[in-house]
């Protein structure tokens, strides 16, 4: 330890911050940097407890946090997912100008579709979801509305050539979101068996990057929790996310008529830098049009 003649530890700047964090005691260390200066290297070994005294308790901040509970609490260290997903959803709300579009879409005649074309696949052991519908929805929309279908670079707008769409996927300790790409592409079915596989393989740990990167859409469902609706964080470098709420049934008036239809609230999350609010309205009103006449999804 590098002491000055004021007693004072001389110690690198990174070394001090790390000091601070890793609740390590300066003082109880002997530096291994030139004359004796406390490095980084020399905090971390400290920490693990080769050497350095921990911190004592700094009054003022336990009284700043009085709903502590008294009985103690468990610390879990950060997974490396979890760092990577704070990392990237501090720096998208930090960074991308988010605003957001939300509509109600009426889910009747895609339920009843979705059942008719159920008991056609069912002898090939398929069974679509709402969100397997929802997927192509999103990706004819875009296909509609190109302008939507984009996102912000430094050196440019990137206009993407089809629509590949990240669905996230809950798996242990987060979430991952795998890609349908080319999903304007595709039929019902192939869009089925690929999400299941995709997610079955996502929540045993054993995607590649490339089935989970390079989306140029995300669409976040928390519709079979009972949630009405939400607002999702974009995923970066994307342009806008959708976030899928639960179908309940509600009273609309239709024909001047009050009746009762099954409803969906979905909210987009657009980054103004890419995407204007005129566009993204449009690309709503078109993914509403496709949910509320899907046969339109398969011409």
């Amino acid at each position: 330890m590098l002491q000055t003649s004021s007693n004072r530890i001389i110690a690198s700047p990174l070394a001090k911050r790390l000091a601070r964090e890793m609740g390590v005691d300066l003082s109880g260390i002997t530096g291994t940097g030139p004359r004796g200066r406390i490095v980084r290297h020399d905090v971390e070994s400290a920490s693990k407890g080769s050497s350095g005294k921990p911190i004592a308790q700094n009054k003022s901040l336990v009284s700043a946090t009085p709903n502590l509970p008294q009985a103690g609490y468990t610390l879990e260290p950060h997974t490396q997912m979890r760092k990577i997903i704070a990392k990237r959803l501090t720096e998208s709300k930090q960074t991308v100008p988010h605003f957001y579009l939300t509509v109600d879409c009426q889910l009747d005649a895609l339920l009843d579709m979705r059942a008719r074309l159920n008991k056609k696949l069912e002898s090939d052991g398929v069974k679509l979801s709402v969100n397997d519908l929802i997927i192509k929805a999103c990706a004819n929309a875009l296909i509609k509305v190109p302008n939507a279908n984009v996102s912000w670079s430094d050196e440019g707008l990137l206009k993407y050539h089809q629509a590949d769409i990240s669905v996230a996927v809950a798996i242990p300790g987060g979430l991952i979101t795998p890609v349908i790409r080319a999903a304007d592409r595709k039929g019902f079915k192939d869009i089925s068996l690929e999400m299941k596989a995709l997610a079955e393989r996502a929540k045993a740990g054993k995607l590649t990057p490339e089935e989970y990167t390079g989306g140029s859409f995300s669409i976040s469902n928390l519709g079979m929790f009972g949630i009405k609706d939400f607002a999702a964080i974009i995923n970066p470098p994307q342009g806008a996310i959708l976030a899928v709420g639960q179908g309940e049934q509600r009273p609309i008036v239709r024909d001047g008529e009050l009746a009762v239809a099954t409803v969906m609230s979905c909210t987009l999350s657009v980054d103004h830098r890419a995407i204007d609010g005129a566009v993204g309205a449009e690309w709503l009103q078109a993914f509403k049009a496709f949910i509320e006449e899907p046969f339109m999804m398969m011409v």
